[in-house]
């Protein structure tokens, strides 16, 4: 990252120096952690439901050139700066909006339901052809993660890529603030995180708060809901899609094992061929979502296609591998209903074309407040309707799913942990089956793999 003296933290967040080292030495990176801070990099003690960083910062400053807090330690520690704030959030949220606004590049800030990840991955591996891009580290896309991205930006960048995640209203709004994205994109909108929104018109609400900050916005022409909640937008709409008449279109689609094969047109006779190295329909979605991007920032056309081709994947995120003879599909990070029946849709798929069993081991589908019984019992009802020859629900809200596919008369198992469905799932399966592991990402459901690999290992 830049570096940052006293002066600009102390006029990006409005604090006040109560002891100062009295070097003229910039700090070289900010730091909320006391575990892994680095030489030279700042504090900023912030306070969580279960945590005080203030009572880390003497082992913070071990190594730390100085701390934010929003009340000073009792011993001062020589040649370490403290400043006072008076909400130390906020007070790292400004020192990431100054150094967004420092540096004066292009923002594109990335929110909706599902592909959020994979989206920002490969528009920045699209961009990546002509700028220097900077983009959020894994998954941080919150009120925290979100402004420790930001601060990393160096001088050389010239482009960044943000992921933005919500849970509830304004969020959105939140995150514009400290980033202030000059694009948008919304891959979608669906039922996610419905406990801390309520309604799917307020997930729509708070994802287009987009539209108050950005001048152009990407969105897909195949989600009538969303377009509707971007009608009356004043700024440039770019739409992507498959069904429905787009700016960026993909046609001729062949999916493939691991893959799909595709001509991804910016208008009539504008096409290139595509060939997709992740699994799954959705993620062709989310490659036009990416290149249309590319296009609104001049990107060739064939430095989008080498930018969609070389991507390979998200860890954790529909993964293609093989145990004990099987295909498994890997997709433990997350789950929300329509990311659900996507990665149900590719083990029907797949196990069409393998002609095995098709086994699905779903974990609960967590933050869905009143609607989590319904959209439970829904999963049932459909994978009913669906070739799967064996389910495995792990968790309470499984059980729901359990008792309404248990009805089709198909084996149908009802745990209380990953653990036990792993250990189910390695007596039962045999080669040439294809198998789904999905559940949200507080089930651990990657454990059913361990459990599964261990039982590969002994053999």
């Amino acid at each position: 990252m830049a570096n940052l003296t006293i002066e600009e933290i102390i006029n990006a967040t409005g604090g006040r120096i109560v002891y100062k080292n009295g070097s003229s030495s910039p700090f070289t990176g900010v730091s909320i952690d006391s575990r892994t801070i680095g030489y030279g990099e700042i504090f900023v003690a912030l306070r969580g439901a279960r945590f005080d960083g203030h009572d880390f910062i003497y082992k913070a400053l071990e190594r730390g050139s100085g701390a934010l807090v929003n009340f000073p330690p009792v011993e001062h520690l020589k040649g370490k700066t403290i400043i006072y704030v008076k909400n130390t959030l906020r007070a790292l949220q400004d020192i990431a909006r100054y150094v967004r606004i420092r540096s004066n590049i292009p923002v594109i800030g990335i929110t909706g339901t599902n592909g959020k990840t994979t989206t920002k991955e490969m528009t920045a591996s699209i961009l990546s052809a002509k700028y220097r891009v900077h983009k959020n580290t894994g998954n941080l896309n919150n009120h925290i993660g979100l402004p420790l991205s930001l601060i990393k930006l160096s001088a050389d960048d010239e482009a960044v890529v943000l992921e933005m995640g919500a849970s509830s209203p304004g969020d959105i709004r939140e995150l514009c603030g400290i980033a202030a994205p000059d694009c948008g994109v919304v891959t979608n909108i669906g039922p996610g995180h419905l406990e801390g929104f309520g309604s799917l018109e307020a997930v729509r609400n708070t994802k287009l708060e987009l539209l108050n900050t950005v001048k152009k916005i990407v969105v897909s022409a195949d989600d009538a809901f969303l377009m509707q909640g971007v009608s009356g937008y004043q700024g440039e709409v770019i739409t992507f899609g498959i069904k429905n008449k787009a700016d960026v279109f993909a046609s001729d689609i062949r999916m493939k094992d691991r893959g799909s094969d595709f001509l991804l047109c910016f208008g009539e006779g504008n096409c290139v061929e595509i060939n997709l190295n992740i699994p799954g329909a959705f993620n062709i979605y989310n490659a036009l979502a990416a290149a249309a991007v590319g296009q609104a920032f001049n990107i060739e056309l064939r430095n989008i296609k080498t930018g969609l081709e070389s991507f390979k994947g998200v860890p954790m995120r529909l993964e293609i591998k093989e145990l004990l003879g099987s295909t498994v599909i890997s997709d433990v990070y997350n789950a929300n209903p329509a990311s659900m029946e996507e990665a149900i849709k590719e083990l029907v798929r797949l196990g069409r074309m393998k002609k095995g069993r098709a086994i699905a081991v779903l974990g609960d589908m967590l933050e869905l407040g009143a609607y989590a019984e319904e959209a439970h019992r829904k999963i049932g009802e459909w994978l009913s309707a669906l070739p799967i020859d064996v389910f495995i629900g792990v968790g309470p809200l499984m059980a729901i799913t359990h008792s309404e596919f248990v009805k089709s008369g198909r084996q149908s198992f009802s745990v209380s942990t990953p653990e036990e469905a792993g250990r189910i799932l390695t007596g039962l399966c045999r080669e040439g089956d294809t198998i789904i592991v999905k559940g949200s990402r507080a089930m651990g459901m990657e454990k059913v793999l361990e459990i599964n690999k261990e039982a590969e290992n002994a053999l």
